[in-house]
C-alpha cells in the first residue's frame, strides 16, 4: 500500500501549530506501507506503546534504564516518573495537546522520562544536545514556538541566556522546590494517556542546514514506530535480554531511535552515558555486559588504535552510522573481535536508518541495501534512474519522510515523491548501496552534521576576520574535519596564536564540535563571477 496523501486524522491537539505549519500534501513524499506490521489504528501514542503497552506485555519488574553508576529503572518506577511528569505538565505549567516541549540536558534517565511523559501528554518533543548555545537556542525555541522548557539544572545557563519567547522554564536535578523532581512528589501517578492520532506531530527533529540556518523535521507519533517496526524488527533484531548503549545524543534521532526506542519496543534496557570518549565506552561495555552498542565510525577507529577495541568481543550486534564506515575500519574490528558492524545511513529527515545490511547480508565496503518498508534507487540530476555501477543521487521513500516545519527548503529534499537525501551513491547490481560523498556544502565529522555557514558566520563575528570560508577535509579519524580559510582585516598577521583564539571564539558562539580544527590564512577566497564563494574550489584544493 502506498500513499503521497494519507489523508490526516481527526488531531488531539488543542494547539494547532504543527498542523498548521506542516508543508502542503502535494509536496510530501510518498508513503509506504508494504508491511504489514506498519498498518498502524488511526488513534495511537507512541509513549504509550513504549512503555504502557510493553509493560502489558513483558510486565512492570524488568529493568529498562541504567546508568554507569549502577542505578537502575524498572519498567515500572519509569513509568510511575514520566506519568507524574505528564500531571505537571498538565496541571501545573499549562500544557496542552499540541503544545512544543523543549527539553536540554546530557542521555540520562530523566532525559528519557521527559520525552516519554511529552509523548503521553499529547505535545511535542523539541530535544536540544547540551553543547548548544544560547543563539542557537534562540534560534530554535523560535522556529517551533516552544510553550515550555525542561533543562537539567547543570545545563541552565545557556537557556537562560536564550530568548525563549516567554517560555516556562523548569530545570531538573537541582536542590529547589521548583524543581520538576520536587513538583513530580506532589501529584499523583498513573496519568491517562492522551488519544492522540497516528498522525498528529510528536517531535520536532532539528537539522543543520547548508545556510546554516536548522530545520525542523517534523515526525508523528506512528513514525516512531515504525522506525523500530523496519530497522530494528528487521535488520537490528533485537531480544527483550538485550542491554544496548551508545554514544549518540538522544537529541539526534540516531540517538533517539537506537538508545531509547529501539530497545523499549523490543522490552529490552538501555545504559544511558551522559559522555563517553571511545575508551570510556568500551569500558561501559565491559562492565554492564552490553550487548548492542550504536555510535560513529571516529569510535571504532579510536578503539582499535588504542587497542581498547577488544572489548566489543562482548557485544552481540553494533552499529555504526553517522558518517561513512570506511572498508577498512570494518575488516580491522571484524579481524580484532569476530564482530561485523552494522553500517547503516539514515537522516533526520527520515528519522532513522533506511538502507543498511546485517549478518550474512553485508557486503564489506557497501551500506547495505534498502531496510525492508523502505525503497531506494539512485537518480540522475532529472529525477530518472541511472543503471547499476553509474553515480547519481541516492533517493529513498517508506514509511517516513521528509516534512520540513514551514520551510521553502521541502521542495529541494523532496522531487516526485522521493526524498533525496544529499548523498552520491552507486548502486551495484545486486542492489547493495555504495558510498561517494555528500553533494552539498554539509560537513560530517565523527557523525556530527556542520553546516559550514554557520561556522563561516561565528567567524565573521570577530574583529580580526575580513572574511571566510569553511568546508570539510578529509580526515583518516574523523572522516571530515572544519577547516577554515581566513582573509584577515589590513594590518592583522596570522599566525598559531591567532589560530587558538579564533577557535576559543567559535567555541563560545555556537556548539563547540563546530569550531574549525583547521585554520589557513589566505590572502583572497575563491568567488564566482556574482561574487558567490565557491567552496568546491576549496574542497578540490585540499583533495
Amino acid at each position: 500500500m502506498t500513499t503521497l496523501d494519507s489523508g490526516l486524522s481527526p488531531s488531539a491537539h488543542a494547539d494547532t501549530f504543527c498542523r498548521d505549519n506542516l508543508p502542503p500534501a502535494r509536496s510530501w513524499p510518498e508513503f509506504l506501507w508494504e508491511l504489514p506490521e506498519l498498518h498502524y489504528p488511526q488513534r495511537l501514542n507512541c509513549g504509550a506503546e513504549l512503555l504502557d503497552a510493553v509493560i502489558d506485555r513483558f510486565g512492570a519488574d524488568r529493568r529498562c534504564l541504567l546508568t554507569p553508576d549502577g542505578r537502575t529503572w524498572t519498567y515500572g518506577e519509569l513509568r510511575d516518573r514520566v506519568d507524574r511528569i505528564a500531571r505537571v505538565l498538565t496541571g501545573q505549567l499549562g500544557v496542552v495537546p499540541g503544545h512544543r516541549v523543549l527539553l536540554r540536558g546530557p542521555n540520562t534517565p530523566w532525559l528519557a522520562a521527559c520525552w516519554l511523559a511529552v509523548m503521553k501528554a499529547g505535545a511535542v518533543a523539541v530535544s536540544t544536545m547540551p553543547l548548544l548555545r544560547a543563539s542557537e537556542l534562540t534560534t530554535i525555541a523560535a522556529i517551533s514556538a516552544v510553550n515550555v522548557a525542561l533543562c537539567d539544572a547543570r545545563f541552565i545557563d545557556d537557556l537562560r541566556a536564550a530568548d525563549l519567547g516567554g517560555a516556562a522554564v523548569v530545570t531538573y536535578g537541582s536542590a529547589g522546590p521548583d524543581d520538576l523532581l520536587a513538583r513530580i512528589e506532589q501529584v499523583p501517578g498513573d496519568f491517562a494517556a492522551v488519544d492522540t492520532a497516528a498522525d498528529d506531530v510528536a517531535l520536532l527533529a532539528f537539522t543543520s542546514g547548508t545556510t546554516g540556518r536548522p530545520k525542523a523535521t517534523m515526525h508523528f507519533h506512528r513514525d516512531v514506530l515504525a522506525i523500530a517496526d523496519t530497522f530494528s524488527r528487521h535488520v537490528l533484531k533485537p531480544r527483550q535480554d538485550d542491554l544496548f548503549t551508545g554514544t549518540p545524543p538522544l537529541a539526534f534521532t540516531f540517538g533517539l531511535g537506537g538508545l531509547l526506542v529501539f530497545p523499549l519496543r523490543a522490552g529490552a534496557a538501555t545504559l544511558l552515558i551522559e559522555k563517553a570518549t571511545p575508551d570510556e565506552l568500551a569500558d561501559a561495555i565491559e562492565a554492564h555486559e552490553v550487548s548492542i552498542c550504536f555510535t560513529a565510525p571516529t569510535a571504532y577507529r579510536s578503539m582499535l588504535r588504542s587497542d581498547r577495541v577488544r572489548a566489543l568481543r562482548r557485544l552481540r550486534r553494533a552499529v555504526s552510522a553517522g558518517e561513512h564506515l570506511p572498508e577498512a575500519t570494518w575488516r580491522a574490528v571484524r579481524d580484532a573481535t569476530g564482530l561485523a558492524l552494522i553500517d547503516g545511513i539514515g537522516s533526520t529527515e527520515m528519522l532513522h536508518i533506511f538502507v543498511s545490511a546485517a549478518d550474512d547480508d553485508i557486503r564489506p565496503g557497501a551500506t547495505g541495501r534498502a531496510v525492508p518498508g523502505y525503497r531506494a534507487a539512485i537518480l540522475d540530476d532529472h529525477g530518472d534512474p541511472v543503471p547499476p555501477g553509474t553515480p547519481g543521487r541516492l533517493a529513498v521513500k517508506g514509511p517516513t519522510g521528509c516534512r520540513y516545519l514551514a520551510d521553502d527548503r521541502q521542495a529541494v529534499y523532496v522531487h516526485d515523491g522521493w526524498n533525496i537525501t544529499g548523498d552520491t551513491f552507486v548502486e551495484d547490481e545486486d542492489g547493495y548501496f555504495h558510498y561517494l560523498a555528500r553533494n552539498d556544502d554539509m560537513i560530517v565529522s565523527s557523525g556530527y552534521n556542520i553546516a559550514g555557514p554557520e561556522v563561516e558566520e561565528a567567524l565573521l563575528a570577530h574583529e580580526a576576520v575580513l572574511e571566510c570560508g569553511v568546508v570539510g577535509v578529509p580526515d583518516p579519524e574523523r572522516g571530515q574535519i572544519v577547516k577554515a580559510f581566513v582573509v584577515l582585516q589590513p594590518g592583522v598577521a596570522g599566525d598559531a596564536e591567532l589560530t587558538a583564539r579564533l577557535q576559543r571564539f567559535v567555541k563560545q558562539r555556537i556548539a563547540p564540535y563546530k569550531y574549525p580544527r583547521a585554520v589557513e590564512f589566505v590572502d583572497s577566497l575563491p568567488r564566482s563571477a556574482t561574487g558567490k564563494l565557491q567552496r568546491f574550489k576549496l574542497r578540490a584544493q585540499e583533495v
